[in-house]
C-alpha cells in the first residue's frame, strides 16, 4: 500500500532551518515494528504517524518515533503535525482555531494559525506539567560526559537536575555560550553518568537579542546525536526555571534558541502561567514550514 508523507521544518519560519519532521499521513495498518523501520529510514529526530482519533471530537491520533524508539510525547512533532493538519483543513475550507491530538501522554490541545499555503504556527498546552524526577549525576560526572570542565557547569544557582513533562531529560546549566559550543558527548563517560537519557544544555548567553536561553540537546541513546530543537525538553525545562529562577506570579514568555551550532537555528517559545508561586499551566509554541511531500512505496 502506498502511503503519503510530508516533511516540515519546525520551530522556524524558513526552510532548511529548525528541526526537520517527517509525517506519514495514512498510517492505518502499520504495526509498531513497521513504524519503527520507517522512522529509521527517515533518520530524523522524530517521525510522526497519523491515525484516526479514538474520540470523534479530536482531530487525529499520532504516534511519535525517534530512530531508536517510540515516545509518548514530543514538542516539535506536536507543533509540526498541528501545522500540517491546519494547512490541510484550511485548504478544505474547514480550519478550526483549536485542534486536539491524541498522543500516548494524553490529549494535547493546539491553537493553530496558517500563514499562506505552506506555513503556519501552533501553540499547545502541556498535557502534563513538569516534575522533578530522580537524582541527577554529580557535576564532575556530568562535565566529563559532555567533554567540559566542572568549572563550566552551573550559573546563578542553577545545577544539573532532571525533569519530565512526559519524557525525562537531564538539564545541564553551562556558564557561557562558548562552553556550550565546545560540548561533545564522550561515549564511556556519558554511558556511566547519563545512560540512555538525553541531556539539555543551556546558558543565559544568547546569540540573538531578546532570547532568554541558548541550548543544545544530545540524546545518543535515542539515535539522536544532536537535536536542532526539542520542544519536549523545553516543556520540562519549565520545571528547572520554576525551581531556580522562581518567576513572579503572572504570565511569562521565554524564547529558547537551539540548533545554532548545527546550522539549523530554531526558536522555541515557552509560556508559563504562575499563580501563587506555582506553575499553573505552560505552553510550547513555534512556527513550521512545509518542505517536501512524497509517497512511501
Amino acid at each position: 500500500m502506498k502511503r503519503r508523507f510530508v516533511t516540515l521544518d519546525v520551530f522556524t519560519t524558513r526552510r532548511h532551518a529548525g528541526n526537520p519532521l517527517a509525517v506519514v499521513l495514512e498510517a492505518d495498518g502499520l504495526d509498531t515494528e513497521a513504524m519503527q523501520a520507517i522512522a529509521r529510514e527517515f533518520n530524523l529526530s522524530e517521525t510522526v504517524f497519523i491515525l484516526p482519533p479514538e474520540k470523534p471530537q479530536h482531530r487525529a491520533a499520532v504516534r511519535i518515533f525517534t530512530p531508536g524508539g517510540e515516545l509518548p510525547f514530543a514538542g516539535h512533532p506536536t507543533v509540526g503535525t498541528a501545522v500540517w493538519l491546519a494547512l490541510h483543513d484550511d485548504a478544505a475550507g474547514n480550519l478550526p482555531e483549536m485542534l486536539v491530538l491524541e498522543e500516548k501522554v494524553g490529549p494535547v490541545s493546539c491553537a493553530v494559525e496558517v500563514k499562506g499555503s505552506h506555513a503556519g504556527h501552533a501553540i499547545f498546552t502541556l498535557p502534563r506539567l513538569p516534575e522533578h524526577v530522580g537524582q541527577a549525576p554529580g557535576t564532575d560526572a556530568v562535565a566529563a560526559a559532555i567533554g567540559l570542565a566542572a568549572a563550566d557547569i552551573g550559573f546563578d544557582g542553577h545545577s544539573p537536575a532532571s525533569y519530565s513533562a512526559g519524557v525525562p531529560f537531564l538539564f545541564v546549566p553551562v556558564a557561557t555560550r562558548e562552553a556550550v559550543g565546545r560540548a561533545k558527548p564522550q561515549a564511556a563517560e556519558w554511558q556511566a553518568a547519563i545512560g540512555q537519557g538525553g541531556a539539555f544544555l543551556y546558558t543565559r548567553e544568547t546569540a540573538e537579542t531578546g532570547h532568554a536561553f541558548h541550548a543544545r540537546m544530545f540524546w545518543p541513546g535515542a539515535g539522536i546525536g544532536e537535536d536542532p530543537a526539542t520542544g519536549g525538553a523545553a516543556a520540562a525545562f519549565a520545571g528547572a526555571i520554576m525551581a531556580y529562577d522562581r518567576p513572579e506570579d503572572g504570565d511569562h514568555r521565554l524564547v529558547i534558541e537551539q540548533g545554532y551550532e548545527m546550522g539549523r537555528p530554531s526558536q522555541i517559545a515557552l509560556e508559563m502561567s504562575v499563580r501563587g508561586g506555582v506553575l499553573a499551566s505552560a505552553r510550547i509554541g513555534g512556527s513550521a514550514v512545509l518542505v517536501s511531500e512524497g509517497v512511501l512505496l
